[in-house]
């Protein structure tokens, strides 16, 4: 099962306390700082392409700093922690509603400063207090409480209602694996594949219903895959007895979820043309060009319909 959000606690490392000592023979003040607690940050890394390792363990600190010692010496500074996450994750503080995005691999953030160093009582000394008996706490390291949630980001997303085709087509247009069969819900989770020919990486989005963003089926786990797509492929299936209405259910959908998704860039594509006759599919393309003048017809069982698409989607 895919683990595309989770719930973490996140903090730097506290700096550590200043020392109070005196020189042994005269007496002097030579408590040395604390050094400064270890900062916490994420980074993207493309190898990553689930969330689970953050629902087994959901909290992470950064190592503190070291005590300052005598003779002056400051203490050692924490080492910083990172914390590796997919290319595509979105971080929310959870208090504040601060929000942080990896977009690229190696990308990284800083989420939690470590805090800083107390002062030793040798920082105290002064002409009116020649022996000062104080030394500061290390401060307390930034703390953030997080959602994670973790969206593909794909040049194309295929779209559209269960058992329209769109495993069966990623399979042609890429070398995914995506299980395929002849029943609603087949697949359980989104399927990423590249097209060889021009680089492009495609995402089949499943499980969008109409209801799908107040719950509905398996699209409020999904739908947020769609965000980060450039351009959406319309599936429309050729067997469909009313193909408008598909057509309008999943754009429905999109915009109560977030209606930027409706302007994303958009083909509608016709699938499993060889399940239909040519006079019916051209009444199905003249009803869907209404709607949408980028229409185009494809059959995972015509080589030549499969490379004119991969022309088709290349121009993005």
């Amino acid at each position: 099962m895919l683990i595309d959000e989770a719930f973490i606690t996140v903090r730097a490392g506290n700096g550590g306390p200043g020392k109070v000592s005196f020189f042994p023979m005269r007496g002097g003040p030579d408590g040395g700082d604390g050094g400064r607690g270890g900062d916490l940050f994420v980074r993207a890394n493309r190898q990553y392409t689930s969330l689970e390792a953050y629902t087994r363990k959901t909290k992470y600190v950064a190592e503190h700093g070291a005590p300052g010692a005598s003779n002056r010496r400051k203490g050692r500074d924490g080492e910083p922690l990172y914390l590796s996450m997919p290319v595509g994750t979105l971080l929310r503080d959870i208090e504040s509603g601060e929000e942080f995005e990896l977009l690229r691999d190696g990308q990284e953030i800083k989420l939690c400063e470590g805090g800083k160093g107390g002062k030793g009582n040798d920082f105290f000394k002064s002409s009116t207090n020649q022996a000062p008996c104080q030394a500061q706490p290390g401060l307390r390291g930034q703390e953030r409480r997080l959602k994670l949630i973790m969206r593909y980001i794909a040049d194309i997303g295929l779209i559209g209602l269960p058992n329209a085709g769109k495993s069966s087509l990623l399979n042609k247009l890429t070398s995914a694996r995506a299980k395929t069969a002849n029943y609603p819900f087949t697949t359980l989770e989104p399927n990423l594949g590249v097209i060889a020919e021009t680089g492009n990486v495609v995402a089949d989005i499943p499980g969008l219903i109409e209801g799908a963003s107040t719950g509905k089926g398996l699209g409020s786990r999904f739908l947020k895959h769609v965000e980060k797509v450039k351009v959406l492929v319309h599936c429309i299936s050729a067997e469909s007895t009313d193909p408008v209405t598909d057509y309008n259910t999943i754009r429905a959908e999109m915009e109560n979820y977030n209606g930027e998704l409706t302007r994303k860039p958009e083909v509608i594509l016709v699938t499993k043309t060889d399940l239909t006759d040519a006079a019916t599919l051209k009444k199905i393309c003249t009803k869907m060009k209404k709607k949408n003048p980028a229409v185009h017809t494809v059959s995972i069982y015509d080589y030549d319909a499969i490379q004119a698409l991969k022309t088709v989607l290349g121009r993005f």
